[in-house]
């Protein structure tokens, strides 16, 4: 394969930054948000856990307040009953979250733990599966890690579901944060 010119590359890279370079002040400024609410959450991770929970409750009562609605309006459709019995689990669901928030993290914690051992087991399938190339060791050590992270998990329980969700959320907004920063100043230099 031939190396790219100079123009090709500054090309290429105009059609993928295209849609941001548009509104690269934007992406900046909602990337130092970001920002700003992960070292909030890295420094205040209980009170992060316990927002990010009630947050999933507001989410869960307008799924079924939604769900609701659309079986009141599809009144000659066969399912009806079985819409409305999602919208008062997920009514159901958010109000056990909003008055038993402890519990409901405590739940959140263990999936998590769960996502990370399956996870895990699927990487060290594949990397097994292609120890045949020279990478699969990286492969590996991913699965590993996500082990560990589940055993972690599951060593603090049930005192790590105050804090992880928390911690978690914290991290994305951190890594998504610094993601669009970057991407807001990669669209700024194409537009100079």
């Amino acid at each position: 394969m031939a190396d790219l010119s100079v123009d090709q590359i500054k090309e290429i890279r105009s059609n993928v930054l295209g849609a941001a370079a548009k509104i690269p002040g934007a992406l900046i400024g909602i990337g130092i948000l970001f920002i700003i609410l992960g070292m909030i959450g890295v420094a205040g991770q209980v009170l992060f856990s316990l927002v990010s929970v009630n947050v999933l409750g507001i989410f869960l009562f307008a799924g079924g307040v939604l769900q609701a609605i659309h079986a009141f309006k599809s009144a000659g459709w066969k399912s009806v009953t079985i819409q409305l019995i999602f919208a008062i689990l997920y009514i159901g669901a958010a109000i056990y979250v909003w008055v038993f928030p402890i519990p409901a993290l405590e739940a959140i914690t263990l999936w998590l733990a769960a996502i990370f051992f399956v996870t895990g087991f699927l990487r060290l399938i594949a990397a097994l599966q292609h120890r045949h190339f020279a990478e699969w060791f990286w492969l590996a050590l991913s699965a590993a890690i996500s082990i560990l992270m589940g055993v972690l998990i599951m060593n603090n329980f049930p005192s790590s579901s105050l804090w992880l969700p928390g911690l978690l959320i914290a991290i994305e907004l951190l890594l998504q944060g610094w993601s669009l920063l970057f991407i807001g100043f990669a669209a700024t230099s194409l537009t100079k």
